[in-house]
């Protein structure tokens, strides 16, 4: 086969989206990677619910061309498996369908009968992840395995899996990782990437180096009163005790330098707050909006949001 390269998108969750240029070689040995971890064969079922415009869905379709995987496409919506009665050996699904799907009985169901469910696309919310941890991860009659993947554009998707309920990330063969001095994830995978990348997240191996934890990203630390916030961190705790989504951010500030800021659809109990969060991550300000800006993979757009603060405060006057 004559390699050709393709155009891919970035989704632009921290920065304008960015077009890449990647050789169809690379990303045949991505999907390669994958299916030979998973043990994937020829004529396995594969379920194609994502947007082919961005790498997590196109390379579910390239995986089905390396392996020979029978694929059955869906359109992209909440709920992928509202007609899907084929049995599924291998599906790849963003945090918000798989919530979306275990809201409804025999969603739920279809749900727990796919042998390989990938999550990617953004970090999982830790009541979601307990829900599949303790609804599928232990269940001896069920045979599915539940993954949450760390990956980006370009790696060509995923490089790293955890299963469900557990904290490390593994590599996958033929992936090196190391740290930066800001404690930066570096990636020499010279079979998807032809340069070592620097990553801006940061992340916290185990003791014996075989696998890593995601605490954020350099980029999403607000500094506020001399006091480092984790923007992750922060949402992580919030996730625990509203059930709709906040977006932390942050403005400029004369005493403080970075002031926090939250950004909801809904008000906030300001009681609960001072109940859960340490004094120096409570936000000096709370803006609802009819809705918070995501990118088209249904990520926080941060960059959307710094901008929505800066129209608020220019019309407020505050």
């Amino acid at each position: 086969m004559i390699s050709h390269t393709e155009i891919l998108h970035t989704s632009g969750s921290t920065g304008r989206p960015k077009a890449i240029s990647v050789e169809y070689s690379r990303m045949l040995a991505s999907a390669r990677m994958t299916c030979d971890f998973l043990q994937l064969k020829r004529g396995d079922t594969a379920l194609l619910c994502l947007s082919t415009q961005y790498i997590a869905g196109r390379m579910m379709e390239v995986r089905a061309d390396e392996r020979g995987l029978r694929l059955i496409r869906r359109q992209p919506s909440s709920h992928p498996l509202a007609d899907v009665e084929e049995h599924i050996d291998f599906a790849a699904m963003v945090p918000m369908q798989v919530y979306e799907s275990l809201r409804v009985p025999i969603e739920r169901q279809r749900l727990s009968r796919i042998r390989h469910l990938i999550i990617g696309g953004g970090a999982i919310p830790p009541d979601l992840e307990s829900e599949l941890a303790s609804e599928f991860g232990h269940d001896p009659l069920c045979p599915n395995h539940i993954w949450s993947t760390y990956g980006m554009t370009e790696t060509l998707s995923h490089i790293a899996m955890r299963p469900i309920g557990q904290r490390w990330y593994q590599a996958l063969p033929g992936v090196s990782l190391s740290q930066d001095a800001d404690h930066c994830l570096i990636i020499d995978a010279p079979h998807l990437c032809p340069h070592t990348l620097h990553t801006n997240d940061i992340v916290e191996f185990n003791p014996d180096g075989a696998g890593f934890a995601v605490r954020g990203r350099k980029d999403n630390v607000i500094c506020t009163g001399g006091i480092k916030i984790q923007i992750e961190e922060v949402e992580a705790l919030l996730s625990r005790h509203f059930s709709f989504p906040i977006i932390v951010t942050c403005r400029p500030h004369p005493k403080y330098g970075e002031a926090i800021v939250f950004l909801s659809t809904q008000a906030l109990d300001e009681q609960v707050l001072r109940q859960i969060l340490p004094p120096h991550s409570l936000p000096k300000q709370i803006i609802i909006l009819p809705a918070l800006p995501l990118t088209p993979t249904g990520k926080p757009d941060r960059v959307a949001a710094k901008e929505i603060l800066k129209v608020y405060h220019n019309i407020s006057g505050s």
